[in-house]
């Protein structure tokens, strides 16, 4: 590699870091808590876990489940209802002013699943943890905040590529891992800097990659509901909505009867919301194991006719979504990953702070060098 071509991949790293180094900064300490994000929330909710009973105790029907939430808020419709993916003893059910209204706007219940009885009503759009969710989603800036976020991602993961590249001609120079102790401060931090870097490359490449694809969440979203979804509703475009529809049981019985082997419901949808079409109940199937937890099959039950009128796997575009979603945070290896993810975030940390340090250090040295050459040429006009 020419020395021309080493100075422009540093420009290249020294700029893409620099100019995400302080939002990524802030995604890596809002992250530490995120990845206990879903314990947090079991231990801030305790009282919400339906009480011990034996373990053959039959569910209540999902009607008795929504006419309980109804009768909590009779003015209100339920647009879902979702199955906990800890506990199957415990549903979420939401209401909303209107089938189609939008995901903030939506109240949930807890509802025992055996006794179809309300046991609170959980708000997370409050709190530390919303707080920190949301300046590591969007930064509170909606749509354009996951955008700029995923921008951010991106130079991240150009900063990483660069790196490595400018990393194997330093390597030749040096053992691996050498950190020169002897050579000044600043030479120390920056091989504990390159250090820190190669050792979290692999970590951070999928942490950054997974962040840039959860950004396009809406996006992938809408592609499917404008796609896939579409396809699947296109024969009924144009009839008018069910005045009678059958029972949300019948279409829950219906679904799973057809169901694959291995595949238990993660949430069912009423007609008119964004989910199935205004003439469709939609359950959405997925897997037992951790991995295919995060994969759906939506089926298509006909609210007037009680039949499927489809079933098929999400497209490739929203599995990799559901998947990239938890490995983000280290949600698939239970306690142990979420552990690994925890310090390879503070070595992630360490990484972006000493990276700041030596651009800092080397602008005051440069600083000081050009005022020390200044002086100089004053004191040589001086004694001519």
């Amino acid at each position: 590699m020419t020395a021309r071509t080493v100075r422009i991949w540093y420009k290249v790293h020294r700029w893409t870091s620099i100019i995400s180094t302080g939002f990524l900064l802030m995604l890596c300490i809002t992250g530490l808590p995120l990845v206990f994000y879903h314990d947090i929330l079991h231990w801030q909710h305790a009282d919400l876990e339906p009480p011990v009973m034996a373990a053959d105790t039959p569910a209540a029907s999902l009607a008795a489940v929504e006419e309980a939430a109804r009768a909590r808020h009779p003015n209100l419709v339920v647009p879902f209802i979702s199955w906990d993916e800890d506990d199957r003893n415990l549903l979420f059910v939401g209401m909303a002013k209107a089938f189609d209204s939008p995901p903030e706007s939506i109240k949930l219940l807890a509802v025992d699943a055996r006794t179809a009885k309300v046991l609170g009503e959980p708000n997370l759009t409050e709190g530390i943890m919303y707080i920190l969710r949301t300046l590591h989603v969007d930064m509170f800036a909606g749509i354009p905040g996951k955008l700029f976020l995923g921008v951010m991602g991106l130079l991240l993961l150009v900063a990483i590529g660069s790196g490595v590249v400018l990393y194997a001609p330093f390597m030749r120079r040096l053992d691996f891992g050498t950190v020169r102790q002897n050579r000044g401060t600043r030479i120390k931090w920056l091989d504990l800097h390159n250090l820190l870097g190669i050792v979290t490359l692999a970590w951070l490449t999928v942490v950054g990659a997974t962040g840039v694809i959860n950004t396009w969440a809406d996006s992938i979203f809408k592609l499917w509901q404008f796609g896939q979804l579409a396809d699947m509703i296109a024969p009924y475009k144009d009839l008018p909505a069910p005045q009678n529809p059958i029972s949300i049981d019948v279409a829950h019985q219906v679904a799973m009867k057809a169901a694959p082997e291995g595949r238990i419901p993660s949430f069912v949808t009423y007609p008119g919301t964004l989910f199935s079409g205004k003439h469709h109940y939609g359950l959405f199937l997925r897997g037992e194991e951790h991995v295919t937890a995060k994969l759906l099959t939506p089926v298509l039950i006909d609210a007037q006719s009680g039949q499927i009128t489809d079933m098929r796997r999400m497209p490739w575009y929203v599995d990799a979504l559901f998947v990239s979603q938890p490995l983000h945070f280290g949600d698939y290896g239970g306690l142990p990953m979420k552990l690994l993810w925890v310090i390879l975030d503070l070595i992630s940390i360490a990484v972006l702070a000493t990276g700041l340090y030596l651009f800092f250090t080397r602008r005051k040295t440069a600083e000081e060098d050009l005022g020390l050459g200044r002086a100089n040429r004053k004191l040589e006009a001086a004694s001519a």
